[in-house]
């Protein structure tokens, strides 16, 4: 099996122009129709979008590599630096704290170029501790010939499949000072393409023991708020790659398998961006309806206990809301929890759930409500 890197030509990747028009033009519209929608909104919309969609985006991210991430950790550590309140913010781990770094550090500086040394510390961030979880890797440089030949293999032990097989160690110097030269300084690409093509080309690559697969996507963010010329993020490419993961690793090495010509990634790579602008519009609205409730509950007295709970349930609540589920959240007694819901009832931000049964639920009202 010969695999793209071992080619005479690589890196030297090309894609047709033609073939990628119509999905890049579509791919066009609905970005400007997303900017120019939020360009008509407040700073603290926009500040409140960009802190759902980083949170979604850092969660998701994580949840490809098979890491799963304390949402309400995310949160607080991403709200504290963008300074958004969010009413209360919870300790995070270094892990969180971490890959909010290296998101915030690709988004908000998408201008500075990217560099070994940029690279290193990105990953230093992601493995604190030096452990990827009980195994010694080597951190904030590229992998080592030591570790052995970087793999992507399924199957029971002694019957591997092996899906591939990135560049030998040896050869990583060469492969990541071409593809920085490339990254930093190559002109008369269109940059949506081009975020698909460092996409491509750095997880074929692979050049860390671990954490490529963050890596990649934050360049390909890096990327992207390069194309938009803003570092505010308003849609997610993590959250559309989770939702067709197995697409994803097969379009990939597919492609890894194939010639230089990498069209059909990038057709790919453009249909994964057009679902995540899709997906914008959900988020647009759910910030909305965040704003909206509380512009209507500046005319009450809230206490504490009803506005954590209200942010949660503005965020990603699980479940259902019932008075014993309000006291164990806000600290409070059962006959607490519902003086404090019958008075958001009577604001009118709150409302009994139309399903009967043994525990009554409760849900905020729709923004039509307001």
């Amino acid at each position: 099996m010969q695999y793209i890197h071992q080619q005479t030509e690589w890196p030297d990747l090309y894609w047709d122009d033609e073939q990628l028009a119509p999905a890049l033009a579509n791919v066009r519209q609905k970005m400007a129709f997303l900017l120019g929608r939020l360009s008509t909104l407040g700073f603290t919309i926009k500040s409140e979008a960009t802190l759902e969609v980083l949170s979604t985006e850092i969660l998701k991210s994580s949840a490809i590599e098979g890491e799963l991430l304390d949402p309400e950790q995310v949160r607080s550590s991403l709200a504290r630096r963008l300074g958004v309140d969010i009413g209360g913010l919870r300790p995070a781990s270094r892990d969180v704290e971490g890959i909010v770094e290296v998101i915030l550090d690709a988004t908000t500086h998408y201008q500075q170029e990217l560099s070994e040394e940029r690279l290193g510390k990105w990953h230093s961030a992601l493995f604190p501790t030096g452990m990827s979880g009980l195994h010694k890797i080597t951190v904030g440089a590229w992998r080592l010939p030591s570790a052995g030949p970087m793999q992507v293999v399924s199957g029971p032990m002694g019957r591997e499949c092996v899906h591939f097989e990135a560049p030998a160690a040896e050869r990583l110097a060469e492969e990541m000072n071409t593809f920085l030269d490339w990254f930093n300084y190559a002109e008369g690409i269109d940059p949506i393409v081009r975020a698909g093509a460092a996409h491509f080309w750095f997880v074929t690559i692979h050049p860390f023991e671990d954490g490529n697969g963050r890596i990649v996507r934050a360049i390909t963010d890096m990327c992207l708020a390069q194309a938009d010329d803003m570092p505010e993020r308003f849609y997610s490419m993590s959250v559309a790659i989770e939702r067709e993961r197995k697409a994803y690793y097969q379009i990939l090495e597919d492609c890894q398998k194939g010639g230089l010509d990498i069209s059909a990634w990038l057709e790919w790579f453009l249909a994964c961006l057009n679902s995540a602008l899709d997906s914008a519009e959900d988020t647009l609205q759910r910030v909305l309806h965040k704003a909206k409730i509380w512009q209507h509950l500046s005319k009450y007295s809230i206490n504490g206990r009803q506005r954590k709970i209200i942010n949660r349930l503005l965020a990603h609540f699980e479940g259902k809301l019932t008075t014993s589920k309000y006291a164990k959240l806000a600290k409070c007694s059962q006959d607490t929890a519902l003086r404090d819901i019958q008075a958001l009832i009577e604001y009118g931000v709150m409302q009994k759930e139309a399903a009967g049964g043994r525990s009554t639920s409760y849900v905020l009202v729709g923004s039509d409500r307001l």
